[in-house]
């Protein structure tokens, strides 16, 4: 930390004529989120209740999730710190007076969304929680639209509409009786895609000021802090990763579902406007619903490939001419 010059990132005119780069950041982040989910659930099963579906045996740890998702801030930031003492010093690097955005950023965007993601699987499911997290593209296009000048044409909200239906018939609302929602699950469930939202903006907001690693590792400090206050000292943490299972296992979950994807993301923001990188993340219940299909022999419903193309349809339809004239204007 120091009064230096921070790192910045691209120069947003560069940036703006690489959307395709933008898009495949994007892709990457919601495939590692996808894959980051499913090794959770493999790493953190009972084995007797998966050793019939499982190509390899599951480790059996029994994790409360909140306990998951401060072990692998916790790691996540030291991993990343130590990457960047080695390899991208002028990324630790920031001005004093932007510390307390990059703590909001990452008590906020990081660790009060995995919060409220989890609160909400805890009083709905998975399903549900997936698919009331991934309302976030309404409220970016929405505050997009309203405060950050982004050009609002037929596409936007089509694609949005689209990645949301798609989401939603993804995670199983028109099979098995639908879902059912009680209100505290929907209270967790919304705010969890509010805060998602303003992870998106807050990160677009910051695109141009700093790297997509410098972001990334100040947030995940900030989230680890607020975990080791929320829960009282870091001793249950350690507890879990003394545990080589459990240190194996948070340490895949930290790489894979936390620094790759959560870095992939921000510096697809780098490239391409909010609404569309947000969009392009609803392929994470598609990526998984296809994963658990070819790994695990799961039976996707014609519901299930009909939400899957309409994602599909919604990325392609951000991407044509009339969607790309929504371009935000570049930041400071």
């Amino acid at each position: 930390m120091s009064e230096s010059r921070p790192q910045r990132a691209p120069h947003p005119s560069h940036s703006a004529h690489h959307p395709l780069t933008g898009y495949a950041l994007a892709v990457l982040a919601a495939a590692a989120w996808a894959t980051g989910g499913l090794a959770a659930k493999w790493l953190f099963s009972p084995v007797d209740a998966t050793t019939t579906t499982w190509p390899f045996p599951p480790l059996g740890l029994v994790v409360d999730p909140v306990l998951l998702s401060a072990a692998r801030a916790m790691l996540a930031f030291v991993m990343l710190l130590a990457y960047l003492i080695l390899r991208r010093r002028r990324a630790l690097r920031v001005r004093l007076q932007d510390i307390p955005f990059l703590a909001f950023f990452g008590v906020v965007g990081l660790a009060l969304v995995h919060f409220t993601y989890f609160k909400t699987i805890s009083m709905t499911g998975v399903a549900t929680a997936i698919l009331l997290e991934y309302l976030a593209p309404i409220v970016v296009l929405v505050f997009s639209v309203a405060f950050l000048k982004e050009r609002l044409t037929w596409t936007l909200p089509g694609a949005v509409l689209l990645s949301v239906s798609g989401c939603a018939l993804m995670v199983g609302v028109l099979g098995d009786g639908g879902v059912v929602v009680p209100a505290a699950g929907l209270a967790w469930g919304l705010s969890s895609a509010v805060l998602f939202a303003g992870y998106t903006l807050m990160g677009k907001y910051a695109a141009t000021r700093y790297s997509a690693w410098t972001l990334l590792v100040y947030g995940l400090g900030f989230a680890a802090l607020f975990w080791v206050i929320y829960l009282g000292g870091p001793r249950d943490v350690g507890v879990l990763l003394s545990n080589p299972k459990g240190f194996m296992a948070v340490s895949f979950i930290s790489l894979f579902g936390t620094i790759i994807p959560f870095g992939a993301f921000l510096k697809a923001l780098q490239y391409i406007e909010a609404t569309k990188a947000s969009v392009t993340s609803t392929l994470e219940p598609v990526i998984a619903g296809v994963a658990a299909w070819w790994i695990l022999g799961e039976v996707l419903t014609p519901f299930q490939l009909l939400g899957g193309a309409f994602v599909m349809g919604a990325i392609a339809l951000a991407q044509t001419p009339a969607g790309q004239q929504g371009v935000l204007p570049p930041v400071g």
